[in-house]
């Protein structure tokens, strides 16, 4: 916990996050071992869909709403409310952004649905900060009523209009695309050659030159954004001083009440804006349903990532990557991830046995077995299983996560002003 001094000086230099941390070249070192591993499964199964350029811009796609659900999680519980209610506040900015954007333009329309985000955001504060109603109560509360109101008000906004009915918004106009010429086809040329590791970090890095979104661009800027503004800055300590120690805070003379309302509102525009570009750039209008749960999985990236950004962003980047095997040779690829999976678990049961938890990598190893032997026996996988897959690696990578969280002490716990004295 912060001292007097550092939360009173606003020109004091916050000190860096501390914790169970996994220092830059351990995580560069995993993340190459997990590309050498995929990029060796490729080679074996002939599997190319699983690291072309096509895939890997697809999964960023696909990643960018749940990252943004998941960075509005971080800020209202970094302030201490938890926001079970992302999934509404992505449903208000579906509506809100299509509305606005059909009538008035795209970017109105991003303008307008994080509004709309954030209105929800605002609701769950005054319900939670002011009225000390319980957290996860008012978040499922917003998720009915956004879904409620948004069906209430489809058929008023969007019947009569060409394009329009009771369930789907007109055709809202794109906000535009960039590729990197010259990169762009490189990269793909070299990802077409098949080579081991080195084509599968060109389809990596060329699904982030190729067709990319003005929006996703402004989504990957603010995890950067948000750890400097939470870690680097007065603002952000005094904000997150309210999430590990509110009463603590209060007699430091910070505003407990106004930093949780504005991390809150915060949180909900960017829920909305991760609402945003599911109606504006992944499809260009509103449809009914179209969130499919996204501010939960958003809330698994959040936790998987220990409510940091840059775990958040690798956490939604995966669970974009596994939602994007069902649009581009699904059956295919999750059988060749078996392999993966398999060789995971064995490397997995070695770390294990290094540490000499035995136990635990005899069952890991067992596991790995059967997921070889699955396989080893089939020439593909269901397509019940594929439609499944980023909600069993959700919660498989929670599980597996877990002892290693670490949440803001007071995030959840009901405070009132003064209640320290």
């Amino acid at each position: 916990m912060t001292t007097a001094t550092d939360v009173n000086q606003p020109t004091l230099q916050p000190a860096a996050p501390t914790g169970r941390r996994m220092p830059w070249p351990v995580l560069l070192l995993v993340i190459a071992g997990a590309l050498a591993l995929t990029s060796l499964v490729r080679i074996i199964t002939g599997a190319d869909g699983i690291t072309n350029v096509s895939q890997m811009s697809t999964a960023l796609q696909l990643a960018v709403p749940i990252g943004l659900a998941g960075l509005g999680g971080l800020w209202a519980e970094r302030a201490g409310v938890v926001n079970i209610g992302l999934e509404g506040m992505m449903i208000l900015g579906t509506w809100f952004g299509a509305w606005a954007g059909f009538q008035w333009g795209p970017w109105t329309g991003v303008l307008v649905g994080i509004v709309g985000g954030a209105l929800g955001g605002l609701l769950h504060a005054i319900v939670t900060v002011t009225f000390n109603v319980n957290h996860i109560v008012s978040g499922v509360a917003i998720n009915i009523l956004a879904l409620g109101a948004t069906r209430y008000l489809a058929p008023l906004a969007f019947e009569g209009h060409q394009g329009g009915s009771a369930k789907q918004s007109p055709p809202v106009d794109s906000l535009g695309h960039f590729t990197i010429p010259g990169l762009s086809d490189g990269l793909k040329s070299l990802n077409d050659q098949g080579w081991f590791l080195i084509s599968d970090i060109a389809g990596l890095l060329g699904g982030l030159v190729t067709n990319v979104s003005w929006l996703t661009l402004i989504a990957v800027a603010l995890v950067p954004a948000t750890w400097w503004i939470l870690w680097r800055t007065a603002f952000g300590l005094r904000l997150r001083s309210c999430g590990e120690n509110p009463v603590a805070a209060e007699s430091l003379g910070v505003n407990v009440y106004k930093y949780k309302y504005l991390a809150v509102i915060i949180s909900g525009g960017l829920a909305g804006l991760g609402g945003v570009f599911l109606s504006i750039v992944a499809n260009p209008f509103y449809l009914e349903g179209q969130t499919s749960g996204r501010g939960y999985i958003g809330l698994a990236a959040m936790i998987f990532g220990n409510w940091m950004p840059g775990g958040l962003a690798i956490g939604a980047g995966l669970f974009g990557y596994t939602d994007s095997l069902n649009l581009r040779g699904g059956s295919a690829n999750v059988h060749a991830l078996l392999l993966l999976g398999a060789l995971l678990l064995l490397a997995g049961a070695i770390w294990l046995a290094v540490r000499k938890k035995y136990v635990h990598a005899v069952i890991t190893l067992v596991v790995g077995a059967l997921v070889f032997a699955w396989y080893a026996g089939t020439d593909e996988v269901p397509n019940q299983v594929v439609s499944a897959t980023p909600y069993v690696v959700t919660l498989v990578v929670l599980a597996l996560s877990a002892q290693r969280l670490r949440m803001p002490k007071a995030d959840g716990m009901q405070y009132r002003k003064g209640q320290g004295k």
